[in-house]
């Protein structure tokens, strides 16, 4: 089977091996003359990075670049980036790398037409409507991971850093334009980073198929995801040149972040405040958190989660899908719990605060309230 093809759900994606060299062609697509390159510091100086900059160059499309992108990019970030865009003179954005460069570069092109300040476009009702949708800039998204998806999302997360809170900015234009899905870039991703991004891919469907809200496409979305994420994440974890496995990751990522349209739950509402104020790494938190918040909801889901169970050709209905959680946590080295992540004296008053807060926390099965929520909490250490 050609594991090559071209997709225009939910946007138009040139998925395959080698496609990186169709950058300029993308830019051309998305009307984009005079890109800004946007990723994190650590991709920056690596060959993935300079020779997608060497294509853009070669087809006379500049070679400008943006790398001042925290691992979980914050308001100052984003002030940087535009200004740099501005400054520039530049007419679109390619949004490279794994969720940090990818929200930031989102968010750039964004806001670099916008007037208002960044948290008046948070996820909150029609909020959105505030943006001049003339002025935002078209993206590109290349990802070079297998995880967040938000190469094919319409919201950038980005965290407050005067209150150490995530904060979810939404605008449907801010979906890119194009998207070039390369398995190729994601080779070189350490064995630990594979995990934790694959497990957000995981948590993604896996939230998005509990969801109690109405979207059948999404739901189906989300079951097949779960099950390339079974089928291919130990095989890309333990052999990581395996082209295949990681082609699947790479549809399981769009998959997850395609899904959760339909919503999200605990896992994020904890995963967010956790991040925000710990700095841990979004996927490996979504992962450590997963089996307590499927105990947490187990009233909920034991019945739906019994036919997915079917489905990924787990034994045991709710009990056996549970328990292959944690046996994939322990074959991926996923710590067990959240003190063993490396969260220290935590203040779970001010974390339950932010998971309540959480627009995630509306998706979830269960109703969330602060007694609830902090039991959950506590048995996560």
């Amino acid at each position: 089977m050609s594991l090559t093809a071209n997709w225009s759900y939910p946007t138009a994606i040139r998925f395959g091996a080698g496609r990186i060299s169709e950058i300029a062609e993308a830019c051309a697509a998305a009307g984009i003359s005079k890109p800004l390159l946007v990723t994190d510091r650590g991709l920056a100086s690596l060959p993935i990075t300079t020779g997608t900059l060497d294509l853009l160059e070669a087809a006379g499309l500049g070679r400008a670049l943006f790398s001042e992108v925290d691992q979980n990019p914050t308001e100052i970030n984003a002030e940087a980036g535009i200004r740099a865009f501005r400054e520039g003179g530049h007419d679109g954005v390619i949004a490279f790398g794994g969720g940090s460069g990818l929200d930031l570069g989102k968010v750039v092109a964004f806001m670099a037409g916008q007037t208002r300040p960044i948290w008046e476009f948070e996820d909150v009702g029609d909020w959105w409507t505030r943006a001049d949708a003339d002025a935002i800039a078209p993206i590109v998204a290349v990802p070079t991971t297998a995880g967040t998806g938000s190469e094919v999302g319409r919201a950038s997360v980005i965290t407050n850093s005067q209150t150490h809170e995530k904060k979810i900015i939404f605008h449907p234009k801010i979906l890119p334009t194009v998207v070039i899905c390369d398995p190729e870039l994601t080779v070189g991703m350490p064995p630990a980073i594979t995990a934790g991004t694959g497990m957000d891919a995981f948590a993604h469907c896996l939230e998005a198929f509990c969801s109690p809200h109405y979207h059948p496409m999404s739901h189906g979305i989300a079951l097949e995801g779960m099950r390339l994420v079974k089928e291919n994440l130990l095989k890309a974890f333990t052999d990581g040149s395996d082209i295949e496995a990681r082609a699947h990751m790479m549809s399981a990522a769009a998959m997850g972040a395609t899904a959760f349209q339909k919503g999200l739950g605990a896992i994020h509402a904890m995963s967010h405040p956790i991040g925000a104020v710990y700095n841990t790494h979004h996927g490996t938190t979504n992962a450590v958190v997963m089996q307590p918040v499927l105990m947490f909801n187990k009233s909920k889901v034991r019945r739906s989660l019994a036919r997915a169970a079917n489905y990924l050709s787990i034994a045991g209905g709710f009990d056996g899908f549970y328990a292959y959680v944690g046996e994939l946590n322990t074959a991926l080295g996923i710590p067990k719990t959240l003190t063993e992540l490396g969260v220290a004296d935590p203040d779970l008053d001010a974390l339950v605060t932010s998971a309540l807060a959480d627009p995630s926390c509306g998706g979830n099965p269960v109703k969330m309230t602060a007694k609830n929520t902090r039991e959950l909490l506590e048995n996560c250490f």
